[in-house]
C-alpha cells in the first residue's frame, strides 16, 4: 500500500528552517547576527517547537526576554510555520503549518546519519563454552542487538561480536567432572551423551566440578593441573591426545548450542573471539609491556597498579605464567581493532565488572590511548522472577535463558490462546528493553504477554489491527485537503516526534526511549480511533494516511527492539 508522494520533512530540516526564519527576523528588527539559534520540541500544549533566542539578546539590546520575544514572533509565518508566539519567560513557540506538519509525519521514520563513515564494533552476549546460558546471556543478547540496530538505524556499519571462554578454570572444572564420570581420559565414551541433552550434561559437570573445588583440596589439585594441560593442548593445537578430544568435541558441542538458540531468537553474530585465541595475544602485549613499565611484577605474577589512578591493582599474568581474564579481554580489544580499524567498541556486560574495565582500559591507555578512548563499556543489571534472589551457574539454581522462552510461552498460551513465538519473544525482548540499560529487572512472564497494558504484544497487535483497517480499505487515494482536525492533529504530531525520541536513543544508546514511545504513540491512537471513524467516513483518505503512517513508526520502532511486527495476529 503506497502513500501519497509528499515531500519529507525530517526534524532536523524543519529546525533548521525554523532557525533560519528566526536569524533572518533578528537581522531585520535588529540589525544583529544570531549565528546558533536553538531549537527545540515544545510539548503539544506550547506548540510544536521553540526557541530560546530572545534570552541570548537581552544584554545586547537592554531589554526583557519576553518584550524581545514578542517583537520577534509579530507576524512572523511562512509556509511552514503557521503561528509563532511569545510565552513564559522570553520563550517563542511556533506552530507547524497542517502541510509542513504532514510532510514531517511522512519523514518521520527518516533517521539522522549520526554514524554515516563510521566502523562501530559490538561485543555482548559472551557465553563460556562448556557452561549453559543463563537468563543474563539472554538479557545482553536483546540488549546487544537493540543497541546494534540503533547504530545501523543512524547509517552505522555494525559488527556484532561475541567474546568467550573457551580456556580457563571453568573448563578444567567441567573436564575434571568428565573424566571422572568416565572413569579417566575416554572421548570414546561421549558417544553415549545424547544429542539434546549434551549442553545440560556439561552444565551439570561443571556445577559438580565446581563444588568439588571448593570442598576436596586433592580435586582442586587436580582441577589446576587440567587447566594447565588444556592451555597447553590449545597452544600445541593438539586434537588427538584423549584429553583433546573431549575438549574439542565439547567446545564444539557448546557452540552448536550458542548458535541454534542465537537462531531462535533472531540474533546473529560475525564472528566468536574465544580466549584461547586473545590470550596469547594479550599475553604476548603484557609482556611487551612490562618491559616497558606499564606492568610490573608482583610475588612471581605480573599486575597493573591501577592506585595511582584511583583505581585498584589487578593480575594480568599468574604466577603459573597463565594469562588471566583481564589479559584475554586486552587480546580481544585488539584483535578487534587488527579485524576492523573501528571508529567505535561497544562492550555490553553486567554490572558486576564495571570496575575490573576501568583498570583493564587504564591499564590499554598507557599504551594504546585510541583503543581505550575509542571503546565504551556499557553495563546492565540483573534479570529476577519476581520476589527472586540473584542466580549464579556456580551453584546450578541459576535461571536458563531457555527457560524464560518456556515460561512466556506459557503465560501466553494461558492468557491469549496461542504458542506463536513471534509473540514470545515480543514479549521477552520488550519486557527486557522498558527499562533503562543499567537498572535490575523484575521479570514477570504473566506481565510480558498482557494485551491491554506495556508489553510487546500489545504494540504487535497494534500494528497488525492497524494493518487490518488499511487491508479492509482497499488501498489509499490521492489525497485532495492537506487540513488536519481534532484528533488528527494529535496522532500526527505524535507520529512526527518518532525520529526525535530514535535519534535521542541513538546518541545515548538507550533503547527504553523507543519502547516508551512506541506505548505512548498506540495509546494516542487509541483515543483517535475510539473518537473518529476511518472507513466510509468523508475524511477516509487523510485518516488512512494517517493510519499508514502510524504502522509504518510502529513497524520501524518495533525492527530496532528486534522485535517482529506482524501483519496479522
Amino acid at each position: 500500500m503506497r502513500l501519497k508522494p509528499i515531500p519529507r520533512y525530517n526534524q532536523t530540516m524543519i529546525r533548521q528552517h525554523i532557525a533560519t526564519v528566526l536569524q533572518q527576523a533578528v537581522k531585520t528588527k535588529y540589525q544583529l547576527d544570531v549565528p546558533e539559534v536553538e531549537v527545540t520540541l515544545a510539548s503539544g500544549e506550547f506548540g510544536d517547537y521553540a526557541s530560546n533566542v530572545a534570552f541570548g539578546l537581552a544584554k545586547q539590546l537592554g531589554k526583557a526576554p519576553r518584550a524581545i520575544a514578542a517583537e520577534i514572533a509579530d507576524g512572523l509565518s511562512d509556509d511552514v510555520i503557521a503561528r509563532a508566539e511569545a510565552a513564559g519567560a522570553g520563550f517563542i513557540n511556533f506552530d507547524l503549518t497542517d502541510e509542513a506538519l504532514l510532510k514531517r509525519v511522512a519523514g518521520a521514520t527518516v533517521i539522522a546519519p549520526t554514524y554515516e563513515g563510521k566502523v562501530v564494533v559490538t561485543e555482548y552476549s559472551d557465553p563460556n563454552p562448556f557452561k549453559v546460558l543463563h537468563v543474563g546471556h539472554l538479557y545482553t543478547t536483546v540488549v546487544g542487538d537493540a543497541i546494534s540496530n540503533l547504530i545501523r538505524a543512524a547509517s552505522g556499519q555494525v559488527h556484532p561480536v561475541n567474546f568467550g571462554g573457551d580456556i580457563g578454570l571453568h573448563v578444567g572444572k567441567t573436564l575434571w567432572a568428565i573424566i571422572r564420570d568416565f572413569g579417566g581420559e575416554n572421548p570414546a565414551k561421549l558417544a553415549d551423551i545424547v544429542e539434546a541433552d549434551r549442553s545440560e550434561w556439561m552444565a551439570g559437570c561443571y556445577v559438580a566440578g565446581t563444588q568439588a573445588y571448593d570442598a576436596d583440596e586433592t580435586a582442586k589439585a587436580a582441577i589446576m593441573d587440567l587447566n594447565v594441560r588444556v592451555y597447553k593442548l590449545v597452544d600445541d593445537n593438539d586434537h588427538e591426545s584423549a584429553l583433546a578430544q573431549i575438549y574439542w568435541t565439547c567446545r564444539g558441542w557448546s557452540y552448536d548450542y550458542f548458535n541454534q538458540f542465537y537462531a531462535r531468537i533472531g540474533s546473529s553474530f560475525e564472528r566468536y573471539y574465544p580466549e584461547s585465541e586473545t590470550g596469547p595475544i594479550g599475553l604476548a602485549t603484557v609482556k611487551d609491556q612490562l618491559k616497558k613499565g606499564v606492568y610490573s611484577e608482583s610475588k612471581g605474577a605480573v599486575v597493573f597498579d591501577g592506585e595511582p589512578y584511583g583505581l585498584h591493582t589487578r593480575v594480568f599474568i599468574t604466577s603459573q605464567g597463565l594469562p588471566t581474564y583481564e589479559t584475554k579481554d586486552l587480546g580481544g580489544i585488539i584483535s578487534k581493532w587488527n579485524d576492523y580499524k573501528f571508529d567505535r567498541s561497544i562492550v555490553i556486560t553486567g554490572n558486576d565488572i564495571i570496575e575490573y574495565m576501568k583498570v583493564l582500559l587504564k591499564s590499554v591507555e598507557q599504551f594504546a590511548p585510541e583503543l581505550a578512548l575509542r571503546t565504551t563499556h556499557i553495563t546492565h543489571g540483573n534479570v529476577k522472577l519476581s520476589g527472586g534472589v540473584k542466580m549464579s551457574s556456580r551453584k546450578g539454581n541459576f535461571l536458563r535463558a531457555y527457560d524464560v522462552l518456556d515460561l512466556v510461552s506459557e503465560a501466553n498460551a494461558s492468557a491469549n490462546g496461542n504458542n506463536d513465538d513471534t509473540v514470545m519473544l515480543g514479549a521477552v525482548k520488550y519486557s527486557f528493553l522498558k527499562s533503562r540499560v543499567g537498572s535490575d529487572i523484575v521479570f514477570i512472564p504473566e506481565e510480558s504477554v498482557v494485551l491491554d497494558g506495556n508489553s510487546g504484544p500489545y504494540l504487535q497487535y497494534a500494528h497488525a489491527r492497524a494493518r487490518s483497517i488499511l487491508a479492509k480499505s482497499g488501498g489509499l487515494k490521492p489525497q485532495t485537503a492537506l487540513g488536519l482536525v481534532g484528533d488528527e492533529r494529535a496522532l500526527a504530531v505524535k507520529i512526527a516526534e518518532y525520529s526525535d525520541v530514535v535519534d535521542r536513543a541513538v546518541a545515548e544508546l538507550l533503547p527504553h526511549y523507543v519502547c516508551t514511545y512506541l506505548y505512548e504513540l498506540a495509546q494516542v491512537f487509541n483515543r483517535f480511533y475510539e473518537h473518529n471513524r476511518v472507513l466510509g467516513d468523508e475524511r477516509e483518505t487523510m485518516r488512512l494516511n494517517l493510519v499508514a503512517w502510524y504502522a509504518g513508526v510502529l513497524k520501524s520502532g518495533l525492527e530496532l527492539l528486534g522485535i517482529e511486527a506482524p501483519e496479522r495476529l
